[in-house]
C-alpha cells in the first residue's frame, strides 16, 4: 500500500493532552487535490486534541479548507471554503468482529458516537484521516453563478421547474389563458 498523500503518523506514546496542528504542504495539497478530482485545494489545516484510552484513541477536530472545485453544471472555478467538525475512534486492527450467522444485530447512534478507523502498529495516522474528512466534505453538485445561464444556454430546465404529465397539462392551460 502506497503512502498516502497527507500523512503525518502519531506514535501512541507520544500522545499526550496537547491539541495537534496540521498544515498540508503545497506538494500534499496538489497530490490530494489530484486525488479528490478538484481543481485546487489552496489551504488544509486542522486542530486536533487527542484523547488515549488504552490502545484506543479518541480524535475531536476542526478541518478547515480553502479549495477550488468545477461548477456542476457550468464546468467554471467554484472556490470554496469547508470548516467541518470531525470525531473518530482509532481501534487496534481487528477490532471489528462481523457478526455471525444467528446474531442479533442492534445499533443504536447517537451524537456522541464516533466513527471507527483502524489502526495497526503503534501509530495512527491524523493526517489522512483529516484528508478523508476533507473527501466527504466536498459537494459533489456545487454550482456556481454561472450555473442558471449555463443551462438556460444548453436549453436545460432547472430542478425548480415542474416536470410530468401534470406539470405539462398546467403550462399548456396558462398558455391558453
Amino acid at each position: 500500500m502506497s503512502r498516502p498523500e497527507f500523512s503525518r503518523p502519531v506514535r501512541l506514546r507520544q500522545i499526550d493532552s496537547r491539541p495537534v496542528s496540521l498544515t498540508a504542504t503545497e506538494e500534499e495539497r496538489a497530490a490530494l487535490a489530484r486525488r479528490f478530482a478538484i481543481r485546487a485545494i489552496d489551504r488544509l489545516e486542522a486542530e486536533i486534541a487527542l484523547i488515549r484510552d488504552g490502545d484506543r484513541v479518541i480524535v475531536d477536530g476542526t478541518m478547515t479548507a480553502d479549495i477550488v472545485q468545477s461548477c456542476a453544471v457550468s464546468g467554471d472555478d467554484l472556490p470554496v471554503s469547508v470548516e467541518e467538525e470531525f470525531a473518530l475512534r482509532f481501534v487496534p486492527a481487528g477490532s471489528f468482529r462481523p457478526p455471525e450467522e444467528g446474531d442479533e444485530i442492534e445499533i443504536e447512534l447517537d451524537s456522541d458516537d464516533c466513527d471507527e478507523v483502524e489502526y495497526e502498529g503503534d501509530s495512527i495516522d491524523l493526517g489522512e484521516a483529516v484528508a478523508q474528512t476533507l473527501a466527504l466534505a466536498i459537494d459533489p453538485y456545487a454550482q456556481g453563478s454561472g450555473a442558471d445561464e449555463a443551462r438556460a444556454v444548453a436549453g436545460i430546465e432547472s430542478d425548480e421547474t415542474p416536470r410530468g404529465p401534470l406539470a405539462d397539462a398546467l403550462a399548456a392551460l396558462k398558455k391558453a389563458d
